[in-house]
């Protein structure tokens, strides 16, 4: 069901619930045909949603100054708010499908569910939805790695195509009984990753062996991809491992 706010009431229907559930808004008059073809596409697909997303409705004729705020030269204009921040928008009435996919960018998947919940049996369905996906096949990985099952979260692991983190853990998994790399991954297992990724960078420059040097390298790059590239400690870890290997 859609809400008809205003300017005294925007702050609060819109922003502030942009931080519980995503918001649309829908920039309209009563004067635009558009808007009244519309109006009820975008109303249905929300209501389809069960309550993951609210519908927000503006009349821009009696509420000039958010139209002018927001910069709404034509109408039908509908923007996306999430956390405060409009994150979508598109201008016109667009053909249902059109709608339904731009509500889907905005609601969770099943499976984004099922790994945000993290759980393994959790995880485990997502990959049965999604074979491959990264983010669900890592923390599973992890999962039984810790329950002490290798075999099972390297299996879990070779489903995964293109991602370093993934290539990296591998590899770190298989080289788990190797008494040189104890202390780094050790670290690694109890969240030092300053430790671990200073040990295997120091196991890097000490090798004479092409083959392992590369092996360690992918263990370093899966490292850096989890933390991010703006991440300070993956930074200066790149400056590390450049030094390391050349």
């Amino acid at each position: 069901m859609a809400i008809d706010t205003s300017e005294a009431t925007f702050e609060r229907d819109v922003i502030q619930r942009s931080f519980e559930q995503p918001v649309v808004v829908d920039f309209w008059a009563e004067w635009c045909g558009p808007c009244r073809t519309l109006g009820p596409i975008i109303e249905q697909a929300v209501d389809a949603r069960d309550g993951q997303v609210s519908l927000v409705k503006v009349d821009t004729e009696a509420n000039p100054r958010l139209a002018s705020a927001f910069r709404i030269q034509s109408i039908p204009a509908v923007k996306a708010f999430k956390d405060g921040a409009v994150v979508d928008e598109f201008i016109g009435a667009l053909p249902p499908a059109q709608v339904e996919r731009f509500l889907d960018g905005l609601v969770p998947s099943e499976v984004d569910a099922l790994v945000a919940a993290g759980d393994e049996a959790s995880l485990r369905r997502a990959l049965e939805l999604e074979p491959g996906r990264a983010d669900a096949a890592l923390p599973l990985a992890k999962l039984l790695a810790a329950q002490g099952d290798r075999d099972a979260a390297l299996a879990v692991l070779e489903r995964v195509a293109g991602s370093f983190a993934a290539d990296g853990l591998a590899v770190r998994l298989r080289l788990a009984e190797d008494p040189e790399l104890a202390p780094a991954l050790a670290a690694l297992d109890a969240g030092d990753a300053e430790s671990g990724l200073d040990g295997l960078i120091a196991a890097i420059a000490a090798s004479d062996d092409a083959d392992r040097k590369d092996e360690l390298r992918r263990a370093v790059v899966g490292i850096l991809d989890e933390l991010g590239p703006e991440d300070p400690l993956a930074r200066e870890s790149r400056r590390k491992l450049a030094s390391a290997l050349y």
